[in-house]
C-alpha cells in the first residue's frame, strides 16, 4: 500500500471509529441528556424512575463488558461495530413509541446489551491498534475529540430542530406538540445510528490500520480465554486504572444533570437549558484532543491527575454556590470548566494501557475487566441523582448531587496520583 493510500486508509479508519463510537450511544444517552425535562414529561417518569431505567442499562452493560473483551480479541471490529449499531437503531424504533415506566427499563436494558457486548471492547482495541506504540494519547484523543465534535454537532442540530416545534415558546406548548418534537428527535438519532453501521462496514478494515503487520500480537490468538484473564488480573496498575475510570465516569454521568440544574437552579426554560448543555458539549473535541496530545508529551497519568483536580474544583463550586439573578454567565463558565476536565479524562483513561505496558494481545480482555468495574456508575449515578433530587426538590437536591460528584472526583485524584507514582517512581522522586 502506498503512503498516500495508507494515509487515506488511516483517516477513514479513524472517521469510522469516531462515527460508530458516538452514534451508538446517541439513543440511550443523548435524548435524555439534552432533553431531560421533556423526556420526563412525555414518558411520564419521575427522576427516580428514569434513573432506575438507566440503572438497568448499567446492570446489563456491566454483565456485557467482560465477555465482550475476549470477543474483541478474536473477531474483526468491522463486523462487531456494525451489528451493534444496527441493533441499537432497532431499539430506537421502539423508543419512538414512548414506552411507559414498565417499558422504559426494557428499552434501556436492551440498549445496555446492544451498545456494549459486541461494541465497546472492539472500539477500544481498534483505537489502540490505530495508535501503534507511540501515539496512544493522540489515538484516544482523536477518538474522543471526534466523538465530541459529532455529539455537539448533532446536539446543536437537534436543539435547533426541537425549538422549531415551539414557535410561540416552550412554555405555551401543548403536550401533543412536545410529544411530536421528542419523537422527531428520536427518529433522527435512529437514522444516524443505522447509517453509521453502514459506513463502518465499508471503511473499517480487518487488517492493522498503521501498516505494521508484524506488530506484536496483532493477529487474534486462539489461546484459552482464561490465559488472557489471568495475565490481566495480575497487573496492579490495571486495577487502579479501573478505579480511575469509575471516578471519571461518575463525572461524565453527572453531566446528564446539567440541563435540569439550569432549569431548577437558574430558572432557565428548557430550550435555553438545552443550549447551555450543547455549548458545554463543544468543549469535548477541544479538551479531548488537547488532553491526548498533552498525555503523549507529559505522560497520560500526569495529565489525568491535573484533570481530576480541575473537576473537583468545578464540582465544589456548583455544590457550594447559590445562583443569583443575572449570573447565568457563572453557570456557563463553570460548565465549560467541568466539561474540559470530564472530556479530557475520557480521552486519557484507556490510553493508560500503553503506559502500563499491557500486552496488545490481551487489550480486549483488559478493556473488559476495566470496563466491567469502571462503568458501574451506569448503575448507580442516575438512580442516586434521582433520589437526591426527588428527596430535596430544587436547588438543595442539586447541591447534594454535586457534593456526591465531588467525592468521586477526590477519589479519582488520589487514585491517579498513586498510579503516576507507581508507573514513574524514578521520575517523580527526582
Amino acid at each position: 500500500m502506498s503512503d498516500k493510500s495508507q494515509t487515506v486508509h488511516r483517516f477513514m479508519f479513524m472517521v469510522g471509529l469516531i462515527l460508530a463510537g458516538e452514534a451508538v450511544f446517541a439513543l440511550p444517552f443523548h435524548v435524555a441528556r439534552f432533553f431531560r425535562p421533556t423526556v420526563l414529561e412525555v414518558f411520564a417518569l419521575t427522576n427516580t424512575e428514569l434513573g432506575a431505567a438507566q440503572g438497568i442499562y448499567g446492570i446489563l452493560a456491566m454483565a456485557a463488558y467482560f465477555p465482550g473483551g475476549p470477543l474483541a480479541d478474536r473477531f474483526p471490529a468491522r463486523k462487531l461495530l456494525a451489528f451493534s449499531l444496527w441493533s441499537t437503531a432497532a431499539g430506537g424504533l421502539y423508543m419512538a413509541t414512548l414506552p411507559s415506566y414498565r417499558g422504559a427499563p426494557i428499552l434501556w436494558g436492551f440498549f445496555g446489551v446492544t451498545t456494549i457486548l459486541l461494541f465497546w471492547a472492539a472500539l477500544i482495541r481498534a483505537t489502540r491498534d490505530w495508535g501503534g506504540s507511540d501515539e496512544q494519547g493522540r489515538a484516544y484523543g482523536l477518538l474522543e475529540g471526534g466523538r465530541g465534535l459529532l455529539a455537539a454537532a448533532l446536539a446543536s442540530i437537534a436543539v435547533v430542530f426541537f425549538g422549531l416545534f415551539f414557535p410561540d415558546g416552550y412554555a405555551s406548548a401543548s403536550f401533543e406538540e412536545k410529544k411530536q418534537a421528542l419523537c422527531a428527535i428520536i427518529y433522527g438519532y435512529t437514522v444516524v445510528t443505522a447509517a453509521a453501521g453502514v459506513f463502518v462496514w465499508f471503511v473499517i478494515s480487518e487488517g492493522h490500520p498503521v501498516g505494521e503487520p508484524d506488530l506484536e500480537d496483532w493477529e487474534p490468538k486462539k489461546e484459552n480465554v482464561w490465559v488472557h484473564v489471568e495475565r490481566v488480573l495480575r497487573m496492579p496498575a490495571v486495577w487502579l486504572q479501573a478505579l480511575i475510570v469509575v471516578c471519571a465516569y461518575v463525572g461524565y454521568k453527572g453531566f446528564d444533570n446539567y440541563s435540569l440544574y439550569a432549569v431548577q437552579g437558574y430558572g432557565m426554560d428548557e430550550v435555553d437549558a438545552a443550549r447551555i448543555v450543547a455549548i458545554g458539549s463543544w468543549m469535548r473535541p477541544v479538551a479531548a484532543v488537547g488532553a491526548g496530545f498533552l498525555g503523549d508529551r507529559f505522560t497520560v497519568s500526569r495529565i489525568t491527575v491535573i484533570a481530576f483536580a480541575i473537576l473537583l474544583a468545578s464540582d465544589l463550586f456548583f455544590a457550594l454556590n447559590t445562583p443569583l439573578p443575572g449570573t447565568v454567565w457563572a453557570l456557563l463558565f463553570n460548565t465549560l470548566v467541568a466539561c474540559s476536565a470530564i472530556f479530557g479524562l475520557r480521552s486519557l483513561y484507556f490510553a493508560l494501557f500503553q503506559e502500563e505496558k499491557v500486552p496488545p494481545a490481551v487489550t480486549g480482555t483488559a478493556v473488559g475487566l476495566v470496563s466491567v468495574l469502571g462503568f458501574t456508575p451506569d448503575i448507580f449515578v442516575s438512580y442516586t441523582g434521582g433520589l437526591l433530587l426527588d428527596q430535596s426538590p430544587g436547588l438543595a437536591g442539586h447541591q447534594h448531587f454535586f457534593f456526591f460528584l465531588a467525592a468521586f472526583a477526590a477519589i479519582g485524584l488520589i487514585a491517579s496520583y498513586t498510579l503516576m507514582w507507581m508507573l514513574h517512581p524514578v521520575r517523580n522522586a527526582g
